[in-house]
């Protein structure tokens, strides 16, 4: 083997070498990635509940304002239709006298 296929093996040994190194550095993001990955989509699933939880909240809120405005409706009906029968009592308490 001649000084320059000496060489030139050194030199290639040593890109393998790197390209090795390189190739094990690619590993290890490449499994940062994947729990970083997994780690999201946890959190994804964990949002995806939350917000099905706040619209069910939601809807509940908006029920509960529309039976509680019927309820002042009622409230006000029934107070517009107790003056009106005092107008009426006060009305046939004058015609009888």
């Amino acid at each position: 083997m001649t000084e320059e296929d000496k060489r030139l093996l050194k030199t290639f040994e040593g890109k393998l070498q790197n390209l090795i190194y390189l190739f094990g550095e690619q590993k290890k993001e490449i499994a940062m990635l994947r729990q970083l990955l997994v780690a999201k989509e946890a959190e994804i699933v964990r949002l995806e509940e939350s917000r099905k939880e706040l619209e069910s909240k939601y809807a509940n809120l908006k029920a509960a304002r529309i039976i509680s405005i019927n309820d002042n409706e009622l409230r006000d009906t029934k107070k517009r239709l107790a003056d009106l029968v005092r107008e009426v009592d006060k009305c046939i308490a004058l015609l009888n006298e």
